[in-house]
């Protein structure tokens, strides 16, 4: 029987010899789903972990011939000897797609089957860095005014470097020091910032009035221009909005290895230690529990070393 073409939510999608979408079309679909495409680093994480998954299980066999084992065997051919965070994260991307076409769309489909378990993640107690640290890395002659401001706002925002890079000009309050951001799940919120960055802002901003906060420092070529959502783009000269792995990469870079969640890993350790409430860190950094909250509110190494020394004898101390 040859292939047959339906519509699948305003797009053409083809169905396999047994029916119901393709892999590759049941990929599609999500990937355009209003609570995906709607934050282009959202849909930019998922298309990265669902493509490889198409391939390997086959991007034209039909959703519903797919089992529950190959779709285990996908998981442990590509990531079964990555980290466990890294398995985790995209165990449950292919965990919510297989999810979304059963329960929104309705389709015949695999689950992830019970042998591609979580794995248990092994908490790092050095992920908060000194306050220090992170002062001396923004105030270096030779790192640039973008990085600066990035890495100032995501320490005194504490929020997620996704959210931060996501702002446009026109969601800064910088009279009060504040902006509106789309967090992880599409809720709204805001994130509040200090004097360093309320500093910074302008320089960076330099008379501009709309469009992506952080910039590339050049063009995109003719195809990422033709991909990219105009949303993106800077529409006086075409530059497009700072990507999240390229400031990853810069991070690195200049700081040694740090990396991006760290700053507002630190924030929130720094704000524990200087004993804000539970409630306030939560309001701050946009957790929905105090469960959640818990693992960054941990006292961090400064508060461990100023508590051992009320151990020492008090002619010794200091």
């Amino acid at each position: 029987m040859a292939a047959t073409v339906t519509k699948l939510d305003g797009r053409r999608a083809v169905t396999g010899t047994s029916g119901g979408a393709t892999v590759r079309a049941a990929v599609d679909a999500f990937l355009d789903a209003p609570a995906i495409s709607g934050n282009s680093h959202t849909l930019r994480a998922y298309t990265n972990v669902l493509d490889r998954a198409a391939e390997v299980l086959g991007p034209d066999r039909s959703l519903a011939d797919i089992a529950d084992a190959e779709v285990g065997d996908a998981l442990t051919e590509l990531w079964g000897a990555a980290k466990p965070a890294t398995w985790n994260r995209n165990r449950a991307a292919v965990g919510s797609w297989l999810t979304w076409c059963a329960t929104r769309q309705h389709w015949a489909t695999p689950t992830v089957p019970a042998a591609a378990e979580r794995r248990r993640e092994h908490n790092d107690d050095t992920k908060a860095v000194s306050r220090a640290r992170i002062d001396r890395l923004c105030r270096r002659r030779d790192v640039p005014l973008r990085e600066k401001t990035l890495w100032r706002m995501l320490y005194e925002s504490a929020s997620r470097a996704s959210a931060v890079l996501a702002l446009n000009i026109e969601d800064l309050d910088l009279p009060n020091k504040q902006a509106r951001v789309t967090v992880k799940g599409g809720d709204t919120m805001w994130i509040t910032w200090g004097t360093d960055t309320a500093h910074l802002l302008p320089r960076l901003i330099a008379g501009r009035t709309r469009g992506p906060l952080f910039l590339s420092a050049s063009r995109p070529g003719p195809h990422r221009r033709a991909t990219t959502d105009p949303r993106d783009l800077r529409p006086e000269t075409g530059r497009a909005r700072l990507g999240y792995d390229r400031a990853r990469i810069l991070l690195g870079r200049y700081g040694d290895g740090l990396r991006l969640h760290q700053l507002r890993h630190s924030s929130a350790t720094h704000l524990g230690d200087a004993n804000t409430s539970a409630n306030v860190i939560m309001a701050k950094t946009g957790h929905k529990s105090l469960r959640s909250v818990q693992r960054y509110v941990k006292p961090g190494l400064a508060a461990v070393h100023q508590a051992t020394e009320t151990l020492s004898s008090p002619r010794r101390r200091g």
